[in-house]
């Protein structure tokens, strides 16, 4: 049992108004530790902080190579502390030891990565007649405010910040209440550098008080979003009255489209790897698998085989799926489950709660897989959010194409085939951000442009890509006579 406090300004301190709220560990529904509850006027004093941090002429001359070498600095920090901040993440988020590990390392890449690209940001010059000199420059945007999501806070954290401060932002970062812990850790990490004071800043408290709040600043200069279409679009609003640029990742319903000549083996792991990461609590899980009808049984069958044997547990104990987050998210899957029953979907393993002794308290659910459901059905075209995996067949590519596309969201896709000819024509035709062929997620992808069509947002996070969102096209012209 501890507290925390939130880093506002290069100090640690409590809410304005003193209240707190307590964070629970999704293994066992046990206290952890509680950390301020911040509202509106927590959020004003964070922006202040970082809009006069941004203007001081201390940070208007910092080198690019020098924030460079900070970043260098969080990224072996991370991993001089690994073990302890992936401890901090399974505690929060409930998920698998050997994951949240990969999760900080990660991060650190992501840190590494842009310390790299830090004074590498270029302009361009632009021909217009010979006696006008044209040239564009790259300038930072201002204070960009970053909302992260539970799910994933240590990358989604690092992946964004990293990138607004290589490029000379100053940062507002809201992690979600129910995983704060990481984003901490960061701002601990950070304090221990050469940053300025009120560069980096993280006000903790309720998505609806304190993001909300962040979300409606007017001070705040581009917003980067991570969750939920509704939220999303609350948060789009919100921006579009101070005309504020978003970046937005919305999550998805992605498929695995699988071939009867793939890799049967390659295939298996990654439809399976997928939809249990997390246990399925992924914006990216392959939470649909689109089998060619011929090889429905044989596949189906062996995916049933694998998701049964499956071990549950608390996320210490490092098992294949750790916990939901919540009771809420738990209580939600459940819903579907019940659409399921009532609409005579096939559930062929799995489809409830699993009680996980020595941790009863925790949130668990069985790795389920629902077969024959209708392509219009929610189950279909919403996000579950857990490890529950729904199945479709189709007897052409063409078929299978309509079906990849036969969504509201648009975020990942995944190819199994040995045909390349018939995964690239696949390819050209699905609209979805990132498509993997024979493979899925790519090792974490931090130099892959990621992010969705449709409603699975707008913007691109990771990559050189990134750079874009934080950044901002100044153009000049200089008459250098006739």
């Amino acid at each position: 049992m501890q507290s925390k406090r939130m880093y506002i300004n290069g100090e640690w301190t409590e809410s304005i108004s003193k209240e707190t709220l307590n964070v629970l560990n999704p293994a066992n529904s046990e206290r952890l530790y509680d950390v301020p509850r911040g509202n509106s006027k927590d959020i004003d004093r964070a922006v202040e902080a970082a809009r006069t941090a941004f203007e001081s002429e201390q940070w208007q001359t910092f080198k690019p190579h020098e924030r460079g070498r900070i970043l260098f600095e969080v990224a072996q920090a991370i991993r001089n502390e690994k073990e302890t901040i992936a401890e901090m993440e399974t505690l929060d988020c409930g998920k698998p030891i050997t994951q949240a590990r990969a999760d900080v390392e990660a991060a650190a890449r992501y840190f590494e990565y842009y310390a790299g690209v830090a004074d590498k940001i270029l302009g361009e010059t632009i021909p217009v007649e010979p006696s006008i000199l044209d040239y564009t420059v790259r300038e930072p945007v201002g204070v960009t405010a970053h909302i992260i999501p539970w799910n994933y806070p240590i990358q989604i954290s690092s992946r964004s910040t990293a990138a607004a401060i290589a490029t000379g932002n100053a940062v507002v970062m809201k992690p979600a209440e129910d995983t704060p812990a990481t984003a901490l850790k960061l701002a601990d990490i950070f304090e221990k550098t050469a940053l300025p004071k009120g560069i980096f800043n993280v006000v903790t408290g309720y998505g609806y008080e304190a993001g909300t709040a962040l979300s409606d600043h007017p001070g705040v200069d581009h917003i980067t979003f991570t969750g939920s279409v509704e939220t999303g679009t609350a948060v789009m609003t919100m921006a579009a009255k101070h005309i504020t640029p978003v970046t937005l990742e919305l999550g998805g319903k992605s498929p695995n489209i699988v071939f009867r000549d793939c890799n049967q083996e390659e295939a298996l792991n990654g439809v399976i790897r997928s939809i249990i990461q997390n246990a399925g609590q992924t914006c990216s899980a392959g939470s649909r698998l689109l089998i060619e009808s011929t090889f429905h049984d044989e596949f189906v069958g062996k995916v049933c085989e694998r998701m049964h044997d499956l071990v549950i547990g608390p996320g210490m104990d490092d098992p294949d799926i750790g916990p939901i987050l919540s009771e809420k998210q738990l209580n939600r899957i459940e819903e579907f489950m019940k659409l399921a029953k009532e609409e005579k979907v096939d559930i062929l393993v799995g489809g409830g709660r699993e009680l996980v002794q020595g941790a009863e308290g925790g949130y668990y659910f069985q790795p389920t897989v629902l077969d024959h459901v209708d392509s219009e059905s929610k189950l279909a075209q919403e996000e579950i959010f857990g490890p529950v995996l729904a199945v479709f067949t189709f007897e052409t590519e063409a078929e299978a194409l309509a079906l990849a596309n036969q969504t509201e969201y648009g975020l990942v896709t995944g190819i199994w085939t040995t045909d390349i000819g018939r995964a690239l024509r696949l390819a050209g035709g699905i609209r979805a951000g990132q498509i993997f062929i024979n493979n899925y997620g790519a090792g974490g992808g931090i130099q892959m442009p990621f992010g969705g069509y449709k409603k699975s947002g707008f913007g691109r996070e990771k990559g050189l890509e990134a750079l874009k969102n934080y950044t901002q096209v100044k153009n000049v012209a200089i008459n250098t006579g006739s």
